[in-house]
């Protein structure tokens, strides 16, 4: 398996950030990290090692990236206001940063897709929801998708725009993006175990507003006894791999 690092400064974070890059070609994956990790997390858990055949033979490109998930989602104790805008900060960073690093190395010609699990599937749905021009998609297993979930029930206009329930529930029906979500490839998918509520709870929500709004995402709540752990990820990123990679 071909793997590269890239180790740059961001000027959105303002600190040196890591991206690990698995595969040589084919559809591009923004892969975030779960909760506080960083681009080294999907090289454990044999993550890799269930999408080796799609990494290897060039249907895939794996771009892992750090987080700053431990200044912002995870830091309950500090200044709610710069935890918010330092997720927005980080946002930023993923839009006008990673994605022309990535169109600088991926010759697939496909728009990327956003992918994550856990918190990194709450990344990835916030980046894909507001910017389905720049994503074809996303993959967010087991997230939760209500920001004051993670900042005490507080909120400022900063977070609103990271809070996919809220501002996705504001979003006009009549907006331009409605039509690029029915032209692109958006998967929720959640577990049913009781550990999985607040994200079976978020999901419910995405897709009573999907449906709403005539949006076309596919959202997957699986068994009861799908918990939110590895190896129920591994099975669910071998199942939906195929429609993300349906022309």
């Amino acid at each position: 398996m071909n793997v590269e690092h890239i180790h740059h400064y961001s000027h959105h974070l303002d600190r040196e950030m890591n991206i690990r890059v698995y595969g040589h070609d084919g559809l591009p994956l923004v892969a975030f990290p779960c909760q506080n990790g960083d681009c080294y997390n999907y090289e454990g858990y044999g993550f890799l090692d269930n999408i080796a055949d799609f990494i290897e033979g060039g249907a895939i490109q794996l771009y892992v990236v750090d987080t700053v998930d431990v200044e912002s989602w995870s830091d309950v104790y500090g200044d709610k206001g710069w935890r918010a805008w330092r997720q927005e900060q980080y946002y930023h960073y993923i839009v006008e940063e990673v994605l022309p690093c990535i169109y600088s190395r991926n010759h697939s010609g496909k728009m990327p897709v956003a992918f994550g699990c856990s918190l990194g599937a709450t990344h990835a749905a916030i980046v894909f929801l507001r910017r389905p021009d720049l994503f074809g998609g996303c993959l967010a297993l087991s997230g939760a998708y209500d920001a004051k979930y993670f900042f005490d029930g507080w909120m400022n206009d900063v977070l609103y725009r990271n809070s996919p329930v809220h501002f996705m529930e504001n979003l006009p029906t009549d907006h331009w993006y409605v039509g690029l979500y029915n032209q692109r490839k958006p998967i929720f998918c959640v577990g049913q175990e009781p550990w999985q509520d607040e994200g079976r709870r978020t999901t419910a929500i995405l897709r009573d507003i999907f449906q709403a709004k005539g949006i076309g995402a596919w959202c997957d709540f699986w068994g009861y006894d799908v918990d939110h752990d590895w190896p129920w990820w591994k099975k669910q990123m071998r199942y939906f791999l195929p429609y993300l990679l349906e022309d």
